[in-house]
Formats: structure tokens, C-alpha cells, sequence
């Protein structure tokens, strides 16, 4: 191949490439509406509400019809729904009691919180209702901006370490040693910028810095496991699926059911989706919901670091059955 060939190969490509950029991050973007969105309706039109949202968004709402606005905080506050609608008595007879309130958790999703208000105000028979925000975003990021974008630099920081542990340190077992030194240094540190500097997460910073530690393993592990096995190739394919599908599809500012189906769901198998709700369930929550997005990241690291592991050892096998295969030689020349 001549260097002309070559150069037009590199610029046809790149062109390529930029076209999946734009689909993998605009695509979703502009694709943001609820699709089996869990939220509650509570109080004595309840039923009668829940048969209107489905008459009116069929598909967009996975209604939970509960008892009172108690019952319905509960469930926002466990993550079992985004929000709810709690209906007024039919008439109204002015009281407090008889008023509809929407309840959203912001720090669940912005998004997700002004998607519910505006459907909830097109009801028809619920009236104005007052929005209480039961699970806030932190007070410094109100609109959840700034957390929706710090999974990006936590995604791309751990794809550069594990490329250059995989291309720079020929060692496995010293990989191993630079991940694990990269993951305990990046949730202490990461921990200290997002929490201290930026004031973005309240909670604790030990319980921030083992799960940003988490995430960076899960990313950078993979991306070395990748390389040792299928080398360049390997690379490629990991970081391709992390910063091309997992990002866009992490569902970090939106939540993963405003996302188009079934790649809402397939983002929170990736470490950016299984990490942004960890986060959110960390910080916000006291930890509810997190049993899964912490068990998809430990598969990513425990697969991983098996890969890893069992090269190593196969590397060491290898070696020593070639070294005692010469012993007899040195013998018998002697």
C-alpha cells in the first residue's frame, strides 16, 4: 500500500467514523420521551387518572396506583418509581387535603422530573398541582448538568489508562499493579473534585470514591483484558462499544427509560449506564436500587480480572515448562 493509499484509507475512515459519532450521540438526544416510565397515582381519582395516562401515552407510563402521597414518597425514595400524581377529592372542597400535588425526585433525572409536571398539568379533571421535588438534585446543580457530565471524563479517563497499560507495559501482572494503583488513586481524587471542589454530591465521599473507583476498574480492566487477548483489535472493539454506545446510551442526563428501546436497557449493562445509576443511587438515595448497577460492574471487573489472571498464569506455565525443557540439555552437554 502507497502512502497516497494509505492517507485516503485513514481520511475514509475517519469520515466514517464521524458519521457513528453523530448517530451514537444525537440519535438518543433527540429521541427523549418516556417509554414504561415507572411513576405512582395516588389519592380518589387515582384509577381514574392512571386509565387516563394510558389512554393518552400508551406505552410511556408504568403506573403504580397507591394508596396516598405517603406511600407514593416511599416509593420515589427507594426508586421504584421516578415521581407520582397525587389526585385532589373529586369537587374539591378547598382544603389542603383536597389539592393534587405532583411529586418528582430530580436527582433522579431532571428530565424526567419536568417530563412528569408537564403531562400532569394536560390532565384534564386533575387540577393545578403543586410540585414537590421529594429526592433534590444537590443545590449547586440544580438542573443535574454538572453530574450528567462528569460520566463522560470518568468514561474517557479509564479508557486512556487501560490503553496505556496495555500498550506500555508489556507485563501482565504489572498491569494489574497499574489498574489497581490507577483505581484506588482516581476515586480518592475523582472523590475530592466532585464533592469538595464542585459541591456536586452530597453522601458520603468514602461511599463516592469506592464506587468512582468501581466504574474507572470497569473501564480500564476491560480495555487491558481486551488488548492482552485480541491485542489492537481488542482495543478498538472495547473502546468503541464504551465511548460509542455506553456514553450515549448511559442515559446519565435523561434516565434510561426516556431513552429509545430496547438501547436504554442495553446502556445500563455498560459500565457508563450501570455506573451513572450507581452514582445516582449513592448520593441521592442512601443506596437504594443499587444492587444492580453495582452487580453489572462487578461482572465487567471480575471478568476482567479473570482474563488477566488466567493469561498470567498460563504466561508463568509456559515459561517454566520451556525452562525445565532445557535442563536436560545443560545436563547432557555438560
Amino acid at each position: 500500500m502507497t502512502v497516497v493509499q494509505r492517507a485516503v484509507g485513514v481520511g475514509i475512515a475517519a469520515v466514517v467514523f464521524q458519521g457513528v459519532m453523530l448517530i451514537a450521540f444525537a440519535w438518543p438526544a433527540s429521541n427523549v420521551e418516556p417509554r414504561d416510565l415507572p411513576v405512582a397515582v395516588a389519592g380518589p381519582q387515582a384509577d381514574a387518572v392512571a386509565a387516563l395516562l394510558s389512554q393518552r401515552a400508551p406505552g410511556a407510563f408504568e403506573v403504580t396506583v397507591v394508596a396516598d402521597a405517603e406511600r407514593a414518597r416511599g416509593l420515589i425514595a427507594d426508586r421504584e418509581v421516578y415521581g407520582a400524581i397525587v389526585t385532589g377529592a373529586v369537587g374539591g372542597g378547598g382544603g389542603s387535603g383536597d389539592k393534587a400535588q405532583v411529586l418528582v425526585a430530580s436527582a433522579a433525572g431532571p428530565a424526567v422530573a419536568q417530563q412528569l409536571t408537564r403531562v400532569a398539568g394536560q390532565l384534564s379533571g386533575v387540577p393545578e398541582a403543586a410540585v414537590e421535588d421529594v429526592v433534590a438534585s444537590d443545590p449547586d446543580d440544580p438542573n443535574g448538568g454538572g453530574f450528567a457530565a462528569m460520566v463522560l471524563p470518568l468514561v474517557v479517563s479509564s479508557l486512556a489508562a487501560g490503553y496505556l497499560l496495555a500498550l506500555a507495559v508489556p507485563s501482565i501482572g504489572a498491569r494489574m499493579v497499574g489498574l489497581a494503583i490507577y483505581a484506588f488513586g482516581a476515586g480518592l481524587s475523582s472523590a475530592v473534585v466532585v464533592r469538595g471542589w464542585l459541591s456536586l454530591a452530597p453522601g458520603s465521599y468514602l461511599a463516592l470514591a469506592a464506587v468512582i473507583g468501581l466504574i474507572s476498574m470497569s473501564v480500564s480492566a476491560t480495555i487491558v483484558a481486551a488488548g492482552t487477548v485480541a491485542g489492537r483489535i481488542g482495543l478498538g472493539v472495547a473502546g468503541f462499544t464504551f465511548l460509542l454506545l455506553g456514553n450515549p446510551l448511559s442515559g446519565a442526563s435523561t434516565g434510561s427509560e426516556m431513552l429509545p428501546q430496547p438501547w436504554g436497557s442495553v446502556g445500563q449493562l455498560l459500565p457508563p449506564g450501570a455506573g451513572a445509576s450507581l452514582l445516582r443511587s449513592v448520593m441521592f438515595f442512601d443506596g437504594a436500587a443499587a444492587g444492580v448497577p453495582f452487580t453489572v460492574l462487578l461482572v465487567w471487573v471480575t471478568t476482567a480480572l479473570t482474563m488477566l489472571t488466567l493469561l498470567a498464569l498460563a504466561g508463568a506455565m509456559h515459561h517454566l515448562a520451556r525452562n525445565s525443557s532445557q535442563v536436560p540439555e545443560l545436563v547432557a552437554a555438560e
